[in-house]
């Protein structure tokens, strides 16, 4: 991977990047609170790891018709995205808990999903987090078969549509991890990212077929054992369960990078992109519905992006606390805030989005 530096001659800019980080040191000092979750963050923790488990709980247990399972399987993929948002995303950037081991428990979490932490980190936490919307380094903004994310990919002409059938394909991003998972941690592995983080190669791939298998059997070879239900009504609620969670997380992961000024930059000749990385987390990221509480609980305040990406180790029960924070000193220094006032708003803003880079060239995008 290309290495990419931010680098700004504008002293705005770091004054900026100087200020909210101390602006929002100066409000949990004053509040005498630790940036890390709270009672609250565990009760939230079981009650979406409950939505998840208890519904298979009852497949496996329980006699029902067809009908009740599929919408327990729908049940099941609101409890795993809840899971993904919630639970384990603040514990893998490790503010879930200012204890270590707290973390990783937590953060294992991912493990129930079928998928694998320490991949996880490498896209998300290291090349999502540093490099936000830089294509070729984000990841999340790749060319994925029918979606164009990135205004600097190549336009077919299929893209035309995107706008439309986005959604149906943001469904795949759970069960496609499943098989993804593994040319992932080959790149990783052959880039030799695994070593550099200390963890060895061959432990790592050997873990993630465990893991898989496991969960295989827990949600397919159980039902084929324990329930009368045919292998065809077996596999299809599985699928119906990844799609949901799909759908749910892939949706509101990208209301807060694919919408309307998100910027896309790209680096100069020299890897340099012109910008104190604050900065460039401030133009790349956007808010969204921030006094929807009901949206911010289950989502696990993934409606903040702007906080959460300028301070992802502090937990997302305070984000509705500190976006006011950044937001006024973001406006002092004379720098866009993205903030979409609803869900409906930031929805119709990303359609637009999508819209945009399905036919428009590269060149004719800002």
């Amino acid at each position: 991977m290309k290495k990419i530096k931010f680098i700004s001659s504008d002293s705005k800019q770091q004054n900026f990047a100087d200020a909210v980080r101390q602006n929002v040191t100066d409000y949990f000092n004053e509040k005498g609170i630790s940036t890390k979750g709270n009672f609250s963050l565990v009760v939230q923790s079981f009650v979406m790891l409950s939505i998840y488990i208890v519904p298979l709980v009852l497949i496996l247990t329980v006699s029902m018709s067809a009908w009740i399972a599929m919408i327990l399987a729908i049940v099941i993929g609101i409890g795993m995205a809840g899971i993904g948002m919630c639970v384990m995303h603040d514990a893998v950037h490790g503010s879930y808990s200012s204890k270590e081991w707290v973390n990783k428990v937590f953060g294992g979490t991912m493990y129930l999903l079928g998928s694998n932490v320490f991949n996880w980190k490498i896209q998300h936490n290291f090349l999502h987090h540093a490099f936000t919307n830089i294509d070729g380094s984000d990841q999340d903004i790749s060319s994925k078969g029918p979606l164009r994310l990135s205004q600097h990919a190549p336009l077919k002409k299929f893209h035309r549509y995107q706008y439309i059938h986005a959604f149906f394909f943001y469904g795949f991003m759970t069960i496609s991890k499943l098989i993804n998972d593994f040319p992932q941690l080959r790149s990783f592995n052959k880039a030799e990212i695994t070593k550099k983080r200390n963890p060895n190669p061959r432990f790592e791939y050997w873990r993630m077929v465990f893991v898989k298998v496991v969960y295989l059997v827990v949600f397919i070879g159980f039902p084929l054992l324990f329930t009368a239900f045919s292998w065809w009504q077996i596999l299809l609620g599985f699928f119906i369960m990844h799609w949901t969670a799909g759908f749910i997380m892939s949706t509101i992961f990208q209301m807060a990078h694919i919408v309307e000024i998100a910027e896309q930059p790209m680096p100069n000749a020299q890897g340099v992109i012109e910008q104190e990385w604050a900065v460039h987390e401030l133009n790349t990221t956007a808010d969204f519905a921030r006094n929807n509480f009901l949206l911010n609980w289950y989502i696990g305040g993934l409606n903040f992006q702007i906080e959460h990406h300028l301070f992802p180790n502090i937990c997302h029960i305070h984000y509705r606390k500190i976006a006011p924070i950044v937001e006024k000193t973001a406006k002092e220094f004379g720098f866009t805030y993205n903030l979409k006032p609803t869900f409906l708003n930031a929805l119709r803003s990303h359609v637009r989005k999508l819209k945009e880079l399905g036919r428009l060239n590269a060149n004719s995008l800002a």
